[in-house]
């Protein structure tokens, strides 16, 4: 388990290889003791907050098909441009994605996967607001796509709405993992807080 920060690849790309919390953690774990490391899920990069990894390629199944039929439990916080009213809320659509890689609700059942985000808020200022989402489904750019849907981009998202951020990174942290031990079974519950940065936001 470790707290991605905002701006690091989870894994390579064509354009970066090397500077990716998989690489680094490889790294890491080299240090001690001859290990590999396996990809469980992903966090976008200009996202901060947890991901877990796995340590055998029994372990990495295991935990991925809890991600899949939702037992695995993901708790975002988000801050948002835009003060939103309602104080709970779910937002339903199908996902896809364009040539371009971004991602867009669609009517079309053929083109997209549906995708379901619940949205609690948290604190509002005059002109933000921070929410708590959790996950029903985990599609790419799920939250960021949902927000701005709705009126209320993230702060700082690039892709979705609103370029322009105060603290130079998108306002979305993942706060919270919960899933069970792949081997014991046992209920693992992992949080870390909001970075400063975020919070001064709202």
């Amino acid at each position: 388990m470790i707290c991605k920060p905002a701006g690091l690849l989870t894994i390579a790309t064509e354009k970066e290889r090397q500077r990716t919390a998989y690489a680094m953690l490889t790294e890491h774990v080299r240090r001690f003791r001859a290990a590999r490391i396996f990809i469980v899920h992903r966090l976008d990069r200009e996202a901060s907050g947890l991901i877990v990894f796995a340590k055998t390629p029994e372990a990495k199944v295991a935990l991925q098909k809890q991600f899949e039929d939702h037992s695995a439990g993901r708790t975002y916080l988000a801050v948002t441009e835009g003060r939103i009213p309602r104080d709970e809320f779910t937002v339903e659509s199908l996902l896809a994605e364009n040539a371009a890689f971004r991602c867009y609700s669609t009517r079309d059942p053929a083109k997209g996967k549906r995708a379901v985000t619940h949205i609690k808020v948290l604190k509002r200022s005059p002109q933000r607001t921070l929410v708590e989402v959790r996950l029903e489904t985990g599609r790419k750019h799920q939250i960021r796509v949902h927000l701005a849907d709705e009126g209320f981009p993230i702060v700082g998202d690039p892709a979705y709405g609103n370029k322009h951020s105060p603290i130079r990174r998108m306002a979305l942290h993942g706060a919270s993992l919960i899933f069970r031990h792949p081997h014991t079974g046992k209920t693992m519950t992992f949080t870390v807080p909001l970075p400063t940065d975020v919070a001064s936001l709202v």
